[in-house]
């Protein structure tokens, strides 16, 4: 295992300034944001212009991209075709995960689960692997919904984010049955009640989360997503300066 942080931790830079942000914090691995509303890169610039996306995930101060995560606004086959160029990107710039959003709640089930048929067909072809993320008001929302779409969808895997799983119910252990779908996961301290709180104030148990990552023998990346505060007097940089050293000392244990 190895840690890592999204460029999402800071949505209102660019993503140069975000990039030398993360490596002036330390951060040895990323995740970049391909969101057309978004600062980082846009799926729009892998569409049309695949080599300044690609000088784009090459470009990153020594930093490793490990996963994008992709936000697709198009429907039908066009959402279908900009993700297929989103996959030849990964395959050249020796990306290996892809994290999508599940559909909103109330989304067909058979649907969802074509949806990720074809997403999963698409990413096999060009060597990379692709994650439904774990989200609060989303199909994977529901720990017993994300077990059977990734049990229907041979190849399929979860990007972990267990703070959506133990909002309104912190001491959830529901999620647990997922490891074994788990390709990526996403860190930050949470509590029942909200959503991220400071690093040491919520009830995130990082040290079971990786023991039982280390059962399923995971191996890719604990990827920090801690959002800018409101709060004048929290220190963004050091909270993700604290949760990277957290998770580095207990990934070396």
């Amino acid at each position: 295992m190895f840690v890592a942080a999204t460029t999402q931790c800071y949505p209102d830079l660019p993503l140069d300034q975000a990039i030398e942000k993360l490596a002036h914090l330390e951060f040895s691995h990323i995740e970049i944001m391909v969101d057309e509303d978004g600062q980082h890169l846009k799926p729009s610039t892998i569409m049309n212009d695949f080599q300044a996306a690609y000088d784009t995930c090459m470009s990153t101060q020594r930093l490793i991209v490990s996963g994008l995560y992709l936000n697709i606004a198009e429907q039908g086959e066009a959402y279908f075709d900009t993700f297929k160029k989103c996959c030849e990107l990964a395959k050249a710039a020796k990306i290996v995960t892809l994290t999508v959003p599940s559909g909103e709640h109330g989304t067909p089930f058979n649907e969802e689960v074509e949806r990720y048929k074809e997403l999963v067909k698409i990413a096999e072809r060009h060597g990379v692997r692709v994650a439904m993320r774990s989200k609060v008001g989303a199909l994977s929302a529901d720990t017993d919904t994300v077990s059977v779409i990734c049990g229907h969808v041979k190849g399929l895997g979860l990007s972990l984010d267990p703070s959506h799983y133990m909002f309104g119910d912190p001491e959830t252990t529901a999620y647990e049955k997922l490891y074994q779908y788990v390709h990526n996961v996403y860190l930050r301290d949470s509590t029942g009640e909200q959503l991220q709180v400071m690093v040491g104030q919520g009830v995130v148990d990082y040290g079971r989360i990786i023991n039982q990552l280390r059962q399923v023998k995971y191996q890719r990346a604990l990827c920090v997503d801690i959002q800018p505060s409101e709060d004048p007097d929290l220190d963004h940089d050091g909270e993700l300066r604290k949760l990277r050293l957290l998770l580095e000392s207990l990934i070396m244990v």
